[in-house]
């Protein structure tokens, strides 16, 4: 074996709990799955309106392969900026009242891209503790100085921003948190900012789509100066976006080094894109269905169960042990039931958890098995 230590680190993650390996997926939507013969339950999908192969959708793919080709074949600043991406960037301007809007290849990827190119030496990023790897990795690979505060404490990022007055500081968090589906305080994040001449940058990977009377996601709760959203979640297709003023997006455009050497989005993916973003705009009972079922689970779940307040798509059941987590999801599937068990470093050690995705695909039956499996197993591994 060519690195000594590859067989030593795969043993500790099994010894731990903490092993991974690929599932493939024979078929599945928002409400099922198909692995291995054997159909489950659904929830652990981020589909989060179940908009993925939805016929509007599909035939606008097809259009959109049909006029401009699957690839973009170039990158965007060479021959690979079609007249799709073009009308996805203005569509998506229009719908978060924008002034400008770039297309990446993924939301690591515009993350990674946007905070390398902004972090100068003069740059503070405060981040959340629980932010993404992708804005954590984004911001320790720029020249920026980069610290944390503490999830969802203003007070303690008062403190900071507090510290360096000089600098061109940005606060950086989630909308909706990946792990633990609670939200970040918008309003008060909005108002330091402008206290403190920082400004602000919320990937917004699990809002779009779900929160806002048309899918907007956080910027129906607050002014955020730029904006990260993926198209692989509510959205149904692949890519991501960020949105801004047309300052950061002119640098961005020059220095973004993800955005200048990537490969363009397939044009017919953007196509199918524009389909999902005035599907997401138009049906509010998709987000109506998620709360009504997710207010189901709050209500059905043992009391002694940890799931962290949320109002979003996203139900963390904290059960603690990586070894606990992984043998009650086995058990859910045993059951027809398909949760993935979060561990770390996904998560904090000792904080391991099943994430439960609800989605507007599933109805009330579903939720009530659900609950009433994850119930048994819990008193059964008391």
């Amino acid at each position: 074996m060519a690195f000594s230590f590859i067989e030593q680190k795969l043993a500790q993650q099994r010894e731990h709990a903490l092993y991974r390996s690929t599932k493939c997926v024979e078929s599945q939507n928002a409400r099922e799955v198909s692995i291995a013969g054997k159909t489950y339950l659904n929830f652990s999908s981020n589909d989060y309106l179940g908009l993925n192969n939805h016929p509007e959708i599909n035939k606008a793919m097809q259009e959109g392969a049909d006029r401009f080709g699957t690839c973009a074949s170039a990158s965007s600043l060479i021959t690979g900026y079609h007249y799709a991406h073009q009308s996805l960037e203005n569509d998506i301007c229009t719908w978060l009242n924008k002034p400008k809007c770039l297309l990446f290849s993924s939301g690591f990827a515009a993350n990674q891209g946007v905070l390398d190119a902004l972090g100068e030496p003069n740059t503070n990023y405060w981040l959340d503790k629980l932010s993404h790897a992708s804005l954590i990795d984004g911001a320790l690979a720029s020249k920026a100085r980069t610290k944390r505060f503490l999830h969802n404490d203003m007070q303690q990022l008062d403190t900071f921003l507090s510290s360096s007055p000089e600098k061109d500081n940005v606060i950086i968090s989630e909308g909706v948190f990946s792990m633990d589906g609670d939200q970040a305080n918008l309003s008060s994040i909005s108002q330091l900012a402008k206290k403190h001449k920082a400004l602000t940058y919320i990937d917004d990977a699990h809002s779009i789509g779900v929160k806002g009377k048309f899918g907007e996601g956080s910027l129906s709760q607050a002014p955020i100066d730029m904006v990260m959203a993926t198209f692989g979640k509510a959205l149904a297709t692949s890519g991501a976006f960020v949105v801004c003023n047309e300052d950061i997006y002119e640098y961005l455009v020059n220095f973004s080094r993800h955005y200048i050497y990537s490969t363009a989005i397939s044009p017919a993916v953007a196509w199918a894109t524009k389909a999902s973003i005035k599907l997401a705009q138009q049906e509010q009972w998709r987000r109506d269905k998620i709360s009504e079922l997710s207010y189901l689970l709050s209500t059905t779940l043992n009391n002694d169960i940890e799931l962290i307040k949320t109002e979003s798509s996203i139900h963390a059941i904290v059960l603690g042990s990586a070894s606990k987590t992984l043998n009650t999801s086995e058990k859910l599937k045993e059951n027809g039931i398909w949760v993935t068990a979060i561990r770390p470093p996904t998560v904090a050690k000792n904080s391991s958890r099943l994430r439960v995705t609800i989605t507007a695909s599933h109805n009330a039956n579903d939720i009530k098995y659900l609950a009433s499996n994850i119930n048994k197993a819990f008193l059964n591994g008391k």
